[in-house]
């Protein structure tokens, strides 16, 4: 939004007689908490007011209507350790967007939250909901009438299911979408007629037969289009593989966005990431020869999430892999719907029908399996334990290429330990000071200093014992935080 858009807006918002349903003003924050709450009842009241967005604005006097200004800068602001956006994101249920805006109107710093209106239920904040009466947040159980409102104004259509592009014929469709790949993938016999490939993809829900021809879904040209490129409102989904010279951006080498639908052009992508990615003689003592630096699998599954889990609404964006000499970046628009540190043990698809058409296709593993190999392969080529970094609206998971033990910081271990912890207990297996020198290579006589990094771990809250009553340190054994 552009500094013209953001000052209509509050030009708006200072026309109102008062504060409404959908209109909060405050100078300063109060606490963390309040935020939350006005967005829950602020989403609510602009749903039953028919408004798009509703606004929480910082900078505004709520008695006089007129900018004073606010020092509240919430992209600034941390609770604790985390970041507020995410924080507030976190606990937000379903994650309506927000978008934070600051700008400098008349002279006065203000600060505005634009909140998606809930559509087909209600949205809430740490599992409660709230209403704007007026200009009064309450609960919204204390009024079960606008509640059922909410609910019955039904669900907002999912962008899969959405219109891609309106054709004329099945020859248009068949020159668009690559009909083949579906049944290769599938490993079945292509159709000998053409009504029966269309019938298919049909029932699959790629296109839909109207009076003016056939409607391809979002959904067909994310997975099937010979050119993304055709398609406005997924041409901007298409994933883009960058290569830069060094650990920094100065020197681009390669930067290719992807042409094809996802299903078509899955494959040809990963041979390209892995043509250009680097190779290493000798990789700890696991691995010898010409191989290369990263498992293959490890790329498979993690650019395959990147692209199942992105968040469609997010505009102007797609999935991007970065590839450096010392890492590889995958990033993919929107946050996460459960927190890094389960990405092990639970899985939970944004995007349910691409989801279920990639697993069906083999490009992804099975739900909740795919990063317990993502990890078990970090282990066997002895590098560095992934990360994850939540950015302002995009998840970024990150490989490291090879490091000596010696050479990770505390930060490092301390994540090795923790996923390691997590495959063996998603193995039905147990961490032992035994199995984490097995896992990094190190002597039996350095045992202390591994004893060491468990510490940490366990100081850190990841991991504890399987057994605090066990008197023995020689046999203790290890679980997640959360098992």
């Amino acid at each position: 939004m552009n500094e013209k858009e953001l000052h209509a807006i509050i030009d708006r918002m200072l026309k109102l007689p008062k504060e409404c349903e959908w209109a909060e003003f405050k100078l300063n924050l109060k606490s963390e908490e309040e935020i939350g709450k006005y967005i829950s009842a602020l989403s609510n009241g602009a749903c039953l007011q028919n408004e798009q967005f509703g606004y929480l604005v910082f900078g505004i006097n709520d008695k006089t209507l007129l900018p004073d200004g606010t020092t509240f800068r919430p992209k600034l602001h941390k609770v604790g350790n985390e970041e507020l956006e995410n924080w507030l994101m976190q606990r937000l249920s379903p994650r309506v967007e927000v978008l934070i805006f600051e700008t400098i109107y008349q002279e006065k710093l203000i600060t505005l939250f634009q909140i998606q209106a809930a559509n087909g239920q209600p949205t809430c904040f740490s599992q409660q909901d709230h209403i704007r009466v007026g200009s009064i947040t309450r609960s919204l159980k204390d009024f079960p009438e606008k509640e059922k409102k909410i609910w019955t104004k039904g669900p907002r259509q999912l962008f899969e299911k959405m219109k891609a592009r309106q054709v004329e014929s099945a020859a248009d469709v068949v020159s668009l979408l690559d009909t083949q790949c579906y049944f290769d993938l599938l490993k079945v016999p292509y159709p000998s007629t053409r009504d029966a490939v269309i019938e298919k993809f049909q029932s699959e829900k790629f296109i839909k037969a109207n009076a003016n021809g056939y409607i391809i879904t979002n959904l067909g040209a994310l997975l099937f289009a010979k050119n993304i490129q055709e398609f406005d409102t997924v041409k901007r989904k298409a994933p883009r593989v960058i290569q830069y010279d060094g650990k920094g951006k100065v020197k681009t080498l390669k930067d290719q966005e992807g042409k094809y639908g996802y299903a078509v052009g899955f494959e040809r992508m990963i041979k390209y990431i892995n043509d250009v990615l680097p190779s290493n003689e000798i990789i700890g003592q696991a691995l010898r020869d010409n191989v290369s630096m990263y498992p293959e699998i490890a790329i498979r599954e993690l650019v395959a999430n990147a692209l199942i889990h992105q968040d469609f609404e997010e505009s102007g964006t797609g999935p991007v892999i970065e590839i450096y000499s010392d890492r590889i970046e995958i990033s993919n628009p929107g946050l996460p719907l459960i927190t890094p540190i389960r990405f092990i043990d639970e899985c939970q698809s944004r995007n349910e029908d691409l989801a279920g058409i990639m697993r069906r296709f083999r490009i992804c593993e099975e739900k909740g399996s795919g990063i317990d190999k993502v990890v078990t392969h970090i282990e066997i080529f002895q590098l560095p334990a992934y990360d994850v970094h939540i950015q302002e609206k995009h998840t970024k998971v990150v490989l490291y290429a090879y490091q000596k033990f010696s050479d990770m910081d505390k930060k490092d271990r301390i994540r090795a330990c923790y996923q390691h912890a997590c495959l063996k207990y998603v193995m039905n297996e147990k961490m032992t000071n035994t199995t984490l020198r097995e896992r990094f290579k190190i002597a039996d006589e350095n045992a202390a200093m591994v004893s060491r990094m468990i510490k940490d771990t366990v100081d850190a809250k990841l991991i504890k014992e399987d057994d605090p009553e066990n008197t023995s340190r020689k046999f203790v054994r290890y679980i997640p935080i959360w098992a």
